[in-house]
């Protein structure tokens, strides 16, 4: 029987850069967002307090992130022997929870002034919210340098997006208000706020929970990667085959593998390393190769596949 963990993935040099760039995005975010929650008060505009709203917690989940990329870039431990990666897959998680909660106080109080529209200021909302759409272009610029395309990073780069067409919605509504005087545009806005919102944080859930509960990763079937193992030469049967991510970028692999008696499994276990590696991008590899005997019992699971 031979053993082997094959692994050649890093998480390398990127997390400075990735530190850089969001620590310039938290900048710009915190910056313009005390002017809009002071401008959306004057102006008694929702539109333009959701989308401050909004960028608090845009302001939250970069700093969340920065913490995240910082413990990420630690390296294994005797407790923690894969590192604290999926510190990134929490802080995406603990972001789209934020998103969802944010987004239904947003949408309930949109609804009220749907009904009972207050006098807004439209021409304050017009100004500062295209200020804002400038801000999130900057922000949201600055995180597309970011090397690394993690979760975490890209969770972040989603908000400050989401904030962007939220200062978009919130221009309209200030010109409609100005223009027509249809006050309701304001809350109709920051119903279009909270509705995108609501679809990022469902997202960034949906992702996070995937690589949480150890999943598939997206792009990678399962059933193709094991019976391209079984079909290769020399391998009678694959089975026990679990594909996981441990964080962001890094998939995993664990299978046994039986090849006939007297071959050489060293050999074939090199080959099939190389073959995940080139075919489905997966370096990191635990391959138990064995040799067939008259007494092995067939795994019959689901993650059983033979010679086809």
């Amino acid at each position: 029987m031979h053993v082997h963990d094959h692994h050649e993935h890093s998480h390398a040099p990127s997390a400075d850069a990735d530190r850089k760039w969001l620590i310039v995005a938290l900048a710009l975010i915190a910056s313009f967002m005390g002017v809009e929650i002071v401008v959306g008060i004057l102006a008694s505009s929702l539109a333009l307090l959701s989308d401050a709203a909004h960028m608090l917690t845009d302001a939250g989940a970069i700093a969340l992130a920065l913490v995240a990329v910082h413990l990420a870039a630690r390296p294994a431990s005797k407790r923690y022997t894969f590192g604290l990666g999926r510190a990134e897959i929490l802080s995406a998680q603990a972001n789209g929870a934020a998103l969802l909660v944010l987004a239904g106080v947003i949408a309930i109080e949109a609804i009220r002034r749907m009904f009972d529209p207050p006098d807004v200021e439209g021409g304050l909302v017009i100004v500062v919210g295209a200020l804002g759409a400038l801000v999130n272009v900057g922000a949201a610029y600055a995180l597309s340098r970011s090397e690394r395309r993690s979760l975490n990073v890209e969770g972040a780069m989603q908000h400050v997006l989401t904030d962007l067409y939220g200062s978009i919605a919130a221009v309209t509504a200030g010109i409609l208000i100005v223009v027509t005087g249809f006050e309701q545009a304001d809350g109709i806005a920051a119903l279009t706020v909270s509705a995108l919102m609501l679809r990022s944080g469902w997202r960034l859930l949906r992702d996070s929970g995937r690589i949480l509960l150890e999943g598939t990763p997206r792009g990678i079937e399962a059933e193709e990667v094991g019976r391209t193992l079984a079909a290769h030469k020399g391998v009678l049967e694959v089975h026990d085959l679990h594909i996981w991510e441990v964080t962001s970028g890094f998939p995993a692999l664990a299978a046994h593998v039986l090849v006939p008696e007297g071959d050489d499994c060293h050999s074939r276990r090199r080959e099939l390393e190389a073959l995940l590696a080139e075919r489905f991008g997966i370096e990191h590899t635990t391959l138990q190769v064995d040799h067939e005997h008259a007494e092995r019992l067939l795994d019959i699971s689901p993650t059983y596949y033979p010679k086809s």
